[in-house]
């Protein structure tokens, strides 16, 4: 397993922040307007986002949780081994990156939130970042391919398949 991304994908880490029922953090995206992000009908993800120069996936990982979530009381539960990639539509491609990745290729990894759910603030992320959802819920993990823009869904497919046993304690409400 190399720590470094498929030629021509952009290098990126996901997380499934899970709580004790074994229920996953979404967010809405706030920033609707870019075609890379949402799709209508299909503005929920989980946090995502890229890795910086010198940083390891994990260390991205729990950078871009706290700076989307505001979230940093979690302990590590699993990654998926290597990377997840998917590509952009090629006029979205064009667009949101002038064509330098083809798609992102992520590392992915499961996370109990252990602190309380007061911790998640999604409007005044830390360190002063700006907002990347607008709103957010618990979910259960097997829906999140429905949520997510269609390109990105058998990435999704497949954090659903390794990250299940987590997943374990979500009921169905209603």
């Amino acid at each position: 397993m190399t720590d470094k991304a498929p030629e021509g994908y952009r290098p990126c880490v996901g997380l499934a922040l899970f709580n004790a029922e074994g229920l996953v953090f979404v967010g809405r995206r706030a920033d609707k307007t870019k075609r890379e992000h949402v799709a209508p009908g299909h503005a929920w993800q989980m946090p995502q986002g890229g890795i910086d120069e010198g940083e390891t996936p994990l260390e991205a990982a729990r950078r871009e949780l706290a700076e989307e979530t505001s979230v940093t009381s979690v302990e590590l539960l699993a990654e998926v081994p290597g990377w997840l990639a998917y590509d952009l539509p090629v006029d979205i491609g064009k667009e949101a990156w002038k064509g330098r990745w083809r798609g992102q290729a992520q590392r992915w990894f499961a996370f109990r939130l252990t602190g309380s759910e007061d911790e998640i603030d999604i409007l005044n992320p830390t360190g002063g970042h700006k907002a990347e959802f607008d709103a957010w819920r618990w979910a259960r993990l097997e829906e999140t391919p429905d949520l997510i823009i269609p390109f990105k869904r058998d990435v999704y497919r497949e954090v659903v398949r390794h990250f299940a046993p987590f997943a374990g304690g979500a009921v169905t409400k209603g």
